[in-house]
């Protein structure tokens, strides 16, 4: 349960991490002063930090998760390959999903095989 928990977590704290990395390219912010597209990111990565933390201390082993710390980092890493991938497909149509992509991913998803290999 604590580690389905933490993967829930995790997934949103990752769509509102790339919703305020990457939100404002998408969207028409030119005429916003950059200082003001940072507060903006900012409070969504408040957001972010509002579901990361709580994952993280759920999913970790000493505080009674299924997840040591490198899995637990690995599992976001790999989450954020998705929903960033996911998000770049479906709101920035001129970004074309290429095998390259895929492959590279694969090669990450590798890692995340290696980490939690005993």
């Amino acid at each position: 349960m604590k580690a389905v928990q933490t993967i829930l977590l995790l997934l949103i704290a990752n769509v509102f991490m790339t919703c305020a990395w990457y939100g404002h390219l998408r969207f028409n912010t030119g005429k916003l002063a950059l200082p003001l597209i940072i507060l903006i990111s900012w409070g969504i990565a408040l957001l972010e930090y509002c579901f990361q933390v709580p994952a993280n201390r759920i999913g970790f082993e000493q505080n009674g998760g299924p997840f040591n710390l490198w899995q637990l980092k690995v599992i976001q890493e790999a989450i954020t390959l998705i929903v960033f991938t996911l998000f770049t497909v479906l709101l920035f149509k001129t970004q074309r999903f290429t095998y390259n992509h895929l492959i590279g991913f694969g090669f990450l998803m590798l890692a995340v095989y290696f980490i939690f290999r005993k």
